[in-house]
């Protein structure tokens, strides 16, 4: 069973850095995809990142590219994301999601999802 553990949010200014990291405490790590979305208050929960397990191909949402990384460390079970350029508008709940069979990666299909971890970015 796969049980994902976020973990790294935080307040931070803008034009500050994070990294969020997810493991997956079941150790049964998704043979697929790996995704982050995020959800502000009042809003649906949005694509930001995701990552294929084999291959290691990556997908960015438009408002992310350029300053956050997806990366994954196989070793311990565990995905990052990196965010740099922190805006006020990052602020929101990210959750990391996972799944065994094939999905629409920038879409909420996955299987197994997080807790969520917090991010406040203030201005």
């Amino acid at each position: 069973q796969v049980q994902l553990v976020e973990s790294g949010g935080g307040l931070v200014q803008a034009g500050g850095s994070l990294r969020l990291s997810c493991a997956d405490s079941g150790r049964t790590f998704s043979s697929y995809a790996m995704g982050w979305f995020r959800q502000a208050p009042g809003k649906d929960r949005e694509f930001v990142a995701a990552m294929l397990w084999s291959g290691g191909r990556t997908y960015y949402a438009d408002s992310v590219k350029g300053r956050f990384t997806i990366s994954r460390d196989n070793a311990k079970n565990t995905v990052y994301l990196q965010m740099s350029s922190l805006k006020a508008e990052d602020t929101a709940v990210y959750y990391c999601a996972a799944s065994n069979r094939w999905v629409l990666v920038t879409t909420p299909q996955y299987d197994y999802w997080g807790q969520g971890t917090q991010v406040t970015v203030s201005s």
